[in-house]
């Protein structure tokens, strides 16, 4: 069996999930301010590049553990009925990740489908995480 594009995966399960557009997470932003947002790319592409004012870092490999409040990970943050909105820097990740929050049991979830990406590209604010961030790129 051949091995599936993860990209044509990530576009098939869009079907299943909610998807926001920049000005519709804007709007939810400036109307909810409980609103959990939350950044899922790796560290250094949030310290690289900065990350939507008021996201929450957790890399896409700790969100079950950080979600599941039966974990010793577990941030009380997560709520199962909390409006919640996840993002990486393109598509994929959010996709995967929403559809895993779903999974769980959380049952107001959506993911920004233009990503980090979009948010930039819409010259949107960014938040330099690389001045407060205890972790930083070593030069080489």
């Amino acid at each position: 069996m051949p091995i599936v594009n993860i990209f044509e995966l990530a576009e098939k399960e869009k079907a299943d999930i909610e998807n926001l557009s920049v000005d519709q997470l804007k709007a939810e932003m400036a109307d909810n301010k409980d609103l959990l947002l939350i950044d899922i790319r790796e560290i250094q592409e949030t310290i690289d590049l900065g990350t939507i004012p008021g996201a929450i870092h957790c890399a896409r490999g700790m969100l079950e553990f950080w979600a599941s409040p039966a974990s010793p990970y577990y941030r009380d943050y997560f709520q199962e009925d909390r409006r919640t909105v996840v993002f990486c820097a393109g598509v994929g990740r959010s996709v995967f990740a929403t559809k895993a929050l779903r999974e769980m049991g959380f049952t107001d979830v959506a993911h920004l489908e233009p990503g980090f990406g979009g948010w930039k590209k819409a010259e949107e604010p960014i938040e330099d995480v690389a001045s407060t961030s205890r972790w930083m790129r070593k030069e080489k």
